[in-house]
């Protein structure tokens, strides 16, 4: 049941980002939706919703046919109710038909949220919702599917490395975007007062934001760390500290001095960013000549920490 709400709380959160912030203002921030928002503004009549349907459906498919991946209920539903969802919210949110074929943002909400003027604030705004909701749906055992087939697929059969080829089908539809907005711009049909290439930089910045936010609402902040104690010296009060108020276990080890061929310990500990100070003011009091190394743990599993996934777990790298 949290694995559910998960998903439909993600698509929700990630419908309110298009819907509210990127639709409105011609942003393209890759993937299916980046090109049904170019569609879009070639056919006004048909939402930008219903156009997520002409893409993710075949891509579906194709991801079955060429990669044999099983489709996961979790992932069907995430996908088919995405455009459901942005339809029904854009029906909400405009007065009328007219509105809601130009994406008018003065008329949005009666006009209390129009952000023409504040692209960037838009742009943040949209990317964050959008982040934030792909993100929420990863972690609740889905995936969203779209350009992201597309790459696996590249992937597969031209090897190309999988971040490589969701840059270069993000980079492809942005610059379709460009194209399109050019020549409505010159045709004196362009939804909104920003030049195409404003459009464009802006659209860049979205998809590097929904990238990064994504990123972080899988992974947390990333920021435990990993510390190396090595002393010749009695640690035993640093044990005592690790196993009582620090409320953690460690890895001891026997170590040799290279120098001077003596006998040396070697702890081995992963704490929270938090606790690093604890540690180190620990160590100076217990010996102070000790060497000590502190680097990023990119990910840590065990008890404690986080599961290690099993098979068939959606992971979030």
């Amino acid at each position: 049941m949290k694995d559910w709400f998960l998903v439909l709380a993600g698509t929700f959160v990630m419908c309110l980002g298009f819907v509210l912030f990127i639709n409105p203002y011609s942003l393209v921030p890759g993937g299916t939706y980046g090109c049904s928002i170019v569609l879009h503004s070639l056919f006004p009549s048909v939402q930008v919703g219903t156009f997520g349907y002409f893409f993710d459906i075949p891509l579906l498919i194709l991801s079955v046919i060429l990669l044999g991946r099983r489709l996961g209920t979790k992932t069907l539903v995430s996908v088919l109710t995405t455009p459901l969802i942005m339809n029904g919210l854009s029906l909400l949110i405009y007065p009328d038909e007219a509105a809601l074929q130009a994406l008018d943002a003065s008329r949005m909400l009666r006009g209390c949220l129009d952000l023409s003027d504040h692209l960037m604030l838009a742009t943040l705004m949209g990317s964050v919702l959008i982040g934030m909701g792909c993100g929420i749906v990863v972690k609740g055992g889905a995936t969203s599917g779209g350009s992201d087939i597309v790459a696996m697929i590249m992937q597969k059969f031209l090897n190309i490395r999988f971040s490589r080829a969701l840059l270069m089908v993000d980079g492809g539809i942005v610059l379709a975007a460009l194209g399109v907005f050019t020549a409505e711009a010159l045709g004196a049909r362009s939804v909104t007062s920003a030049s195409p290439v404003t459009l464009m930089l802006y659209s860049l910045i979205s998809i590097y934001v929904i990238a990064w936010v994504v990123a972080r609402t899988i992974n947390g902040s990333k920021d435990d760390k990993m510390l190396f104690v090595i002393s010749g010296g009695d640690l035993q009060p640093l044990h005592d500290f690790i196993l009582g108020p620090l409320d953690r276990t460690a890895t001891l080890l026997p170590a040799t001095g290279l120098y001077e061929g003596a006998d040396k310990e070697m702890l081995c500990i992963v704490v929270p960013y938090k606790q690093v100070d604890a540690v180190k003011r620990k160590v100076q009091e217990t010996d102070p000549s000790a060497f000590v190394i502190v680097t990023d743990a990119y990910d840590t599993y065990g008890s404690g920490w986080k599961s290690l996934p099993k098979d068939g777990d959606v992971e979030a790298e």
